[in-house]
């Protein structure tokens, strides 16, 4: 859950001089304890409800590793600040609580991720409603192992190698389902859909994703033509542009009346790749209104950053509302979409919100699926003894000054209409009968989000199914390449030489 992309790491020599003064001869992870609560004393979004150094003490949060030590110091920090709409930590973590939402380091691990560059099978299962053993495939990344061996989101994996058996606790298969996920092979048997059963042997391997996992158009009624795009996540620009370009240049020559965003699974990613795509779906007539806003902290607004001083070039204002403040800029000739449907889940969260969230105020938006991850924040890369930081630093709100979506934008809500149904892990991407996209063809169709019964997953039969409560439970504990996060990447602040 707490991955992110490494902007630069910085060696022990970047430790600042002010957590210097507590250095002692103790382990150099406690030296950056000491700069881990002076980064987020300074630069945090909630720094204010951050106590002194000696009453809040960093260096007695330890752990079974280094790393896990430092995330402890930082989920401590991360719930001091309590949101009084909800008489919660605006980090609480409802599958994880005591442990931050938002806030995390790493040592770049999963630095490539978001170049779109991975290392691994290409596929990450989940578990459908059905019952304990509905284990199926969520998706499929493009060009991938998986991919490449036929693999199809929806498809009923019934057997792996190394698991004992998918009949019996979820819990207990889990582990089994992680080692087998982090090995360098897998063996699978699986049934389509249809019926048909198939068997896989395949071995991890380097691909770069292509993030737009589908764009096709669908024609609707007697004159619609609809547009949609599954996008897996937020990669940075250079990796995105050309794909988002190719399928909005689709979409324009064939002239679509409406438009599905299929962000489901996207957890975020850079900034500058939301507002591309922004500005691809937004009328040209927005061109230079404003796109939304970020807001800091007092401190870094005043130009008080003397730890950011030392090691980033930053110049004066920088953190200002003004500078801040994002507009529109059409790209291509896309016009005239009479409705914007954007498909969710508790997946969807931080880049992709921002990408709702900026459009609202513009277009007749509509959210179809669950209520999703909620993080209207976002951060920069903070280098720091060989590790990156990454602690909440802006919260971003939109043209009409709405953010805040703490709690996560709920389909079907008075702040946010549609539609509230679940994840249809049956179906593939693109199938017009899979739940969440068969009722956004519905309104756009006849402005109703009604289905034909017999598409419905219902227990009418005796099934036995999870709740979907249980189903986040447990497929927030499967292993994945996931990312939550937004992050601010328009090269305004370099590293200074000698922090390289």
């Amino acid at each position: 859950m707490k991955r992110y992309f490494y902007l630069i790491l910085l060696a022990f020599a970047g430790i600042t001089t002010q957590s210097c003064k507590h250095r002692t001869d103790t382990p150099a992870v406690d030296l950056v304890k000491d700069s881990i609560f002076y980064y987020a004393k300074e630069d945090y979004l909630w720094n204010d409800a951050i106590p002194s150094y000696e009453s809040f003490n960093p260096r007695q949060y330890s752990s079974t590793s280094d790393i896990n030590s430092l995330q402890a110091e930082i989920d401590a920090l991360s719930q001091l600040k309590i949101n009084p709409a909800t008489t919660k930590p605006y980090e609480y973590n409802t599958s994880y609580p005591g442990e931050s939402k938002y806030s995390f380091i790493d040592q770049g691990q999963t630095g490539q991720t978001l170049l779109g560059n991975n290392t691994d099978f290409g596929f990450f299962p989940i578990y459908g409603p059905l019952n304990n053993t509905d284990l199926r495939i969520r998706y499929v990344n493009p060009g991938s192992p998986a991919a490449k061996a036929g693999l199809h989101r929806g498809d009923l994996i019934t057997a792996i190698t190394g698991v004992p058996s998918l009949d019996g606790s979820i819990t207990t298969n889990i582990t089994y389902i992680n080692a087998a996920l982090s090995a360098a092979s897998i063996t699978m048997s699986l049934k389509r859909p249809s019926g048909a059963t198939y068997s896989v042997t395949l071995s991890a391997a380097a691909y770069t994703a292509n993030p737009v996992m589908k764009d096709t158009i669908y024609n609707v009624g007697t004159s619609k033509k609809v547009g949609y795009l599954v996008l897996s996540t937020f990669t940075a620009l250079s990796n995105a542009q050309s794909q988002l370009d190719a399928a909005f240049t689709y979409f324009i020559s064939n002239n679509i009346t409406d438009l599905i965003v299929d962000l489901r699974y996207n957890g975020g990613g850079y900034v500058e790749t939301a507002e591309y795509l922004d500005n691809l779906i937004v009328p040209a007539a927005k061109s230079g209104t404003t796109m939304y806003t970020s807001y800091y902290n007092a401190n870094l607004q005043a130009d008080n950053y003397p730890l950011l001083g030392n090691i980033f070039a930053i110049n004066k204002d920088d953190f200002s509302i003004p500078k801040n403040t994002i507009n529109f800029s059409k790209k291509k000739t896309l016009s005239g979409i009479n409705n914007l449907i954007f498909i969710v889940t508790g997946r969807t969260a931080s880049a992709s919100e921002l990408t709702i969230n900026n459009l609202i105020p513009h277009m007749n938006v509509k959210l179809v699926g669950t209520t999703s991850y909620g993080k209207p924040v976002g951060f920069f890369g903070i280098p720091v003894g060989g590790y990156t930081l990454y602690i909440a630093e802006f919260e971003t709100k939109n043209a009409a000054a709405k953010g805040g979506y703490y709690a996560g934008m709920q389909p079907a809500s008075a702040d946010y209409p549609g539609y509230y149904s679940s994840d249809d892990v049956t179906h593939d991407f693109g199938d017009p009968t899979e739940n969440l996209l068969a009722r956004s063809l519905s309104y756009i169709n006849v402005g109703t989000y009604s289905i034909p019964q017999q598409q419905v997953l219902s227990n009418s039969a005796g099934i036995n199914m999870l709740s979907a409560e249980q189903q986040a439970k447990f497929n927030s504990k499967i292993k994945d390449n996931a990312f939550n996060g937004m992050i601010f990447d328009r090269n305004k602040f370099k590293l200074k030489r000698g922090h390289y």
